[in-house]
């Protein structure tokens, strides 16, 4: 008999007035008391919505049914042959939109925890087993892989399986793209991403780091190189910003340099590395979506005393997964909704103030959302050390404008047949943010183990 009880195992936490003020991970995971107790919980219906769910197809019954026997190698086994990156996923993917979203245990009380568990499965075999991964023997032909981020790693780790000569080419000095250039560490500790990584190194994929695709090297000269495919997974790195007056003032970032500056680059280990970054007293984020609670989080980590989340619509409406929200929230950052930033004010070349206007909602617009419409003479002023831009980031422009042939969007994502990620270039593939904009991790994921297929299924012997 399954176990009956509505609510899901409670996750382990850091304390909110301790945790604001440490960059170490929030949550702490199951012991294996809670994972067996929560797997318990599943009720193995035979229709897997939860499977539908899940942009890379886990087998998620089944794993469930293992670590609820408490054989969690086994659990791991059955995960893998689907994910590459469980320890990440169980982390950061937006699970109350996609498996535990469609769970049955839903309609009355809360979904199992399909995260938890995935991350605890991930976790447990990394710190007590040796992990070994089968692959084909060598088929001998070369792929590159453009971009180490999640679409990538997960393209090069699929065709490295399968026997292909993997090369993946990143422009940073360390390999995961948003992972760990975006991802702040109190929600993916970098050491983690590091041995996710090392496992699709182990599958005998090369990495090639500061190489600058479109620059270094382009698309055209890499198919001159001899090989037979590439996967553009390069990531949306190009931050928007609102086009404001005082947008260039001193102290005001976009959300990916400031995150950037961070997490890759250690800010939040000053003065252990040399990089520290400016926050002040008051911090304003304008967004609503990860990214900006992310943004808003670290600033208050790095010492801000009052930190304000900007956004134009109401709660209802924020982007952001619930659990991200609900964090911010215990941590006291401040949520001014209904709200949208029109001026940045500033003294000798640094933000002083951030100008607003009060919102209302009106009919929905193209979205589905409905329009948010301003108040008319709702002007108001906010002291304000740092402003932080999170609204949203596009494809870097370097490589659709040095590949003749690539066809893409007017905001510049490149255009791919969706069954099979193949662009308009001849044997070209991508996907990700590159070619969605900002997403998910594990749509990404989803993105490049579907082209890392449909290059097998075009080159396989």
């Amino acid at each position: 008999m399954p176990n009956m009880r509505l609510d899901k195992v409670k996750m382990p936490e850091q304390a909110p007035d301790i945790r604001n003020k440490n960059f170490e991970e929030v949550a702490r995971g199951y012991t294996e008391d809670m994972a067996i107790e929560e797997a318990t919980r599943c009720l193995h219906c035979k229709q897997r919505f939860c499977v539908a769910g899940c942009p890379v197809n886990v087998p998620i019954p089944e794993f469930i049914e293992e670590v609820a026997k408490g054989d969690f190698e086994k659990a791991y086994e059955v995960i893998t042959s689907e994910n590459a990156l469980p320890a990440i996923c169980g982390r950061v993917c937006p699970q109350e939109n996609q498996c535990e979203g469609k769970c049955i245990r839903g309609k009355k009380g809360e979904s199992v925890a399909i995260g938890r568990l995935e991350r605890f499965v991930a976790d447990y075999v990394m710190n007590h087993t040796d992990i070994t991964i089968e692959k084909a023997g060598p088929n001998g032909i070369k792929v590159a892989v453009v971009g180490a981020g999640p679409a990538g790693l997960t393209c090069a780790g699929e065709l490295a399986k399968m026997g292909y000569e993997v090369t993946l080419f990143e422009a940073l000095h360390e390999v995961g793209g948003v992972l760990v250039y975006g991802i702040p560490e109190f929600r993916l500790p970098k050491e983690l991403v590091a041995k996710e990584v090392q496992k699709i190194v182990d599958l005998g994929v090369r990495i090639e780091k500061n190489v600058i695709i479109g620059k270094s090297i382009t698309i055209d000269e890499l198919i001159e190189e001899g090989y037979s495919a590439i996967f553009v997974g390069s990531g949306a790195g190009l931050p928007n910003f609102m086009h404001i007056e005082g947008e260039n003032l001193n102290g005001v970032y976009s959300a990916n340099e400031f995150l950037t500056r961070s997490n890759l680059m250690k800010a939040y280990d000053f003065p252990n590395h040399p990089t520290p970054i400016f926050v002040g007293s008051k911090v304003a984020v304008v967004g609503g979506g990860n990214v900006a609670m992310d943004a808003a989080r670290t600033a208050k980590r790095l010492g801000a005393d009052e930190v304000y989340i900007i956004y134009r619509r109401g709660e209802e409406e924020l982007p952001a997964r619930r659990e991200e929200i609900h964090h911010a929230k215990e941590e006291g950052i401040i949520f001014k909704l209904l709200c949208n930033p029109v001026k940045i004010h500033g003294k000798e070349g640094r933000v002083s103030h951030i100008e607003c206007v009060n919102m209302e909602l009106g009919e929905p617009d193209a979205s589905g959302r409905r329009r948010p419409v301003v108040q008319e003479g709702s002007e108001h002023l906010l002291d304000m050390d740092t402003v932080i831009i999170a609204i949203g980031q596009s494809p870097n422009p370097l490589i659709r404008s040095t590949t003749p042939g690539l066809d893409v969007q007017k905001w510049g994502g490149i255009i791919v047949n969706e069954e099979t990620m193949e662009t308009s270039k001849e044997n070209v593939y991508a996907g990700g943010d590159v070619v969605t904009g900002a997403a998910t991790v594990i749509l990404a994921m989803g993105a490049g183990k579907k082209a890392a297929h449909a290059i097998h299924k075009k080159f396989k012997k």
